[in-house]
């Protein structure tokens, strides 16, 4: 079974999880896109849900396959969100918005009374870090704010350096808020919510991809099928 098909997997069980009526967070990248897919084939078949998309990529796929959405404005109030993980922890602390989505994907889990993460098992990691942290930021004194992220991850003991992303045209990747994204590389984050903390209290810190303590559940899928994980 390729990683295509292990998200896949993933995604069926947690759409097995959705009941009628429910208000759905409709995360973004690659696995989420597989549960917005299976998703619309139960809403083709008769389910009544609606959906709030975390990005404009995920609200384009849902408009396109027919997922009725709504608005955190109008629905503030969600059942569940459904979304994928850069790297999931034992805790299930997570490292998200490699798909540059994290602010919104952060409002509309904290907005939901559950929240699941698919993901294929590489996802699966005994300790944060690996991947990179992606961190949102003004644009505006970038300089100042590199160097406070970078003295603030030393300070929670996971010193690194952090870079603009770029985006696909040479510039810096612009998120759909309007702002920019600093990636941290710290190999190991040995105390995530230390470095949490001192990350929310930069200014010009928008916001940053460590989710912790939301994620009630994650659904793992690997060669041997799918795995539950729960907080």
């Amino acid at each position: 079974m390729d990683i295509e098909a292990q998200k896949r997997q993933a995604a069926a069980v947690a759409v097995e999880w959705v009941r009628p009526g429910m208000r759905l967070g409709l995360g973004t990248g690659s696995t989420a896109k597989h549960f917005v897919e299976l998703l619309a084939d139960r809403v083709r078949a008769g389910l009544n849900v609606v959906g709030v998309p975390t990005s404009e990529v995920t609200r384009a796929d849902a408009e396109r396959l027919g997922v009725p959405l709504t608005t955190l404005d109008d629905t503030p109030a969600l059942d569940m969100t459904v979304d994928g993980a850069d790297e999931i922890g034992p805790d299930l602390s997570l490292i998200k918005g490699g798909g540059g989505a994290l602010l919104r994907e952060k409002i509309v889990a904290a907005a939901s009374a559950r929240m699941v993460v698919i993901a294929d098992e590489s996802k699966w990691v005994p300790l944060l870090g690996r991947f990179p942290l992606p961190i949102e930021v003004m644009p505006f004194g970038l300089a100042a704010t590199k160097r406070a992220v970078e003295a603030a991850c030393a300070a929670a003991g996971c010193p690194g350096t952090a870079q603009v992303r770029q985006g696909r045209d040479g510039h810096a990747f612009v998120t759909d808020g309007g702002h920019w994204i600093l990636d941290a590389r710290l190999e190991r984050i040995a105390n995530p919510p230390a470095l949490a903390e001192k990350l929310s209290q930069i200014p010009g810190v928008v916001e940053h991809g460590l989710f912790i303590g939301m994620a009630q559940a994650a659904i793992l899928a690997g060669p041997a099928g799918a795995r539950v994980v729960e907080r």
